[in-house]
């Protein structure tokens, strides 16, 4: 019933419908201001900056997880899961399992070592999540980001 594949330029629309929802559940709709040409681009043009599964039931993408890669120069070459999302009406129902491990099995043959990405502190839902998977919080580390 729930059909795993790699995303296609064709679900780009879809793809940006769920990454407004997950800013609306995320409490910051005003932030998502990538067009969806930009988008587009970056995902499927000449040189493609990010990849991603999506989670498909009849025909519907009803969740996806988009990464890109993450150079450590400590550890060489890691995937970085940029968002994950399930709609609501698909949570709960093993979606999410599904994807992160897509996910895991995508790092696995790629040689990576290591799928490393961000949680709210307060999204207890998606940490109980990952705790499933034995994931490290890293809490000694601050998130920095600067607008050019």
């Amino acid at each position: 019933m729930i059909h795993i594949r790699r995303a296609e330029q064709k679900d780009c629309s879809r793809l940006l419908e769920l990454i407004h929802e997950l800013a609306v559940y995320e409490k910051a709709p005003q932030e998502v201001t990538v067009t969806q040409e930009h988008f587009e681009v970056s995902g499927f043009g000449a040189n493609p900056v990010w990849w991603a599964f999506v989670a498909e039931v009849d025909g519907l993408v009803v969740g996806f997880a988009l990464y890109y890669v993450r150079y450590s120069t400590w550890k060489g070459q890691r995937m970085y899961l940029e968002d994950i999302l399930v709609t609501e009406a698909w949570r709960g129902k093993g979606v999410g399992k599904l994807l992160f491990e897509a996910l895991s099995e995508e790092a696995k043959q790629k040689g990576w070592n290591a799928i490393c990405w961000q949680v709210l502190d307060w999204n207890e839902r998606a940490i109980n999540f990952y705790k499933k998977y034995h994931a490290r919080f890293e809490e000694e580390w601050v998130n920095c980001s600067m607008e050019v």
